[in-house]
């Protein structure tokens, strides 16, 4: 209305459209700004024509394996100052990548695979940029956890998602004993060598309902077995796992008479 003050408008680099569709790419980052980055969790097909022209138009690319990143990059005949982010360094590299983003510089974080921020760094990062006034941005895109969950068969509607569970046996039955009687879908994260184990430990705290353990989405190898819980911790028990691995897992009482058999 007239005489109404303007608001001002985070910018992030997408509130104009170029008509030439290049252009419109190369405009998409802006000083100052951080960006989430999500990168392909294993076909490389899956990374966004948005989310190549952030890493290649950004100051500084934060990477949780600088190496991984460089090739993946150099794959696509980008290069770009990179600059290590992972769990071990975070506390380190946060107050560098802060003073870059308040110099006007802009940041890309991308971490080895997925969304940095779901079982990867990018947390710790974010809330200092927030504290401080700094814009975040996500350049949405590949997740195993959205992809898991889709492909499932179980629902969708709501679920809770832990990330990995504890490595050891005792404190993850703690774990899984807070989740036991939640009505909705539940998704972990777990590694081929701890997958026998889980499954075990799933089976005795949440009890036999139908699940499906999603391995290696989206390359080659990729693969999904759906089930009872209990047959698929039988079927891990005896054979040797390989690849990264999603469970999904139905809610308290879901019952198994509509499931089907491994698969």
């Amino acid at each position: 209305m007239a005489g109404e003050p303007e608001q001002e408008e985070e910018r992030t680099g997408l509130e104009e459209s170029a008509e030439d569709p290049a252009e419109e790419l190369t405009a998409q980052v802006t000083g100052g700004v951080l960006y989430l980055v999500a990168t392909p969790i294993g076909h490389r097909g899956d990374l966004s024509p948005r989310a190549r022209a952030v890493l290649a138009a950004a100051d500084v690319v934060a990477a949780e394996d600088t190496r991984h990143t460089g090739r993946l990059l150099a794959s696509l005949g980008i290069h770009r100052r990179l600059e290590s982010f992972h769990e071990h360094n975070e506390a380190a590299a946060t107050p560098r990548l802060i003073a870059h983003l308040k110099s006007g510089r802009s940041v890309a974080l991308a971490s080895d695979a997925g969304t940095p921020g779901l079982s990867d760094p990018g947390f710790v990062l974010v809330r200092a940029a927030v504290a401080e006034g700094i814009v975040v941005s996500a350049v949405p895109g590949p997740t195993a956890l959205i992809a898991a969950l889709t492909v499932s068969g179980l629902p969708t509607d709501a679920f809770t998602f832990t990330g990995f569970l504890p490595p050891r046996s005792g404190r993850r039955r703690r774990v899984l004993e807070g989740l036991a009687e939640l009505p909705h879908t539940l998704v972990f994260y777990e590694s081929p060598y701890r997958l026998a184990a889980t499954l075990a430990d799933l089976l005795a705290v949440l009890g036999d309902r139908p699940m499906a353990v999603c391995r290696e989405l989206t390359k080659r190898f990729e693969e999904v077995r759906r089930g009872p819980l209990s047959e698929l911790a039988a079927f891990y028990a005896t054979s040797k796992a390989r690849g990264e691995f999603t469970l999904v897992v139905a809610g308290a009482k879901a019952g198994l008479h509509k499931w089907p058999h491994t698969s």
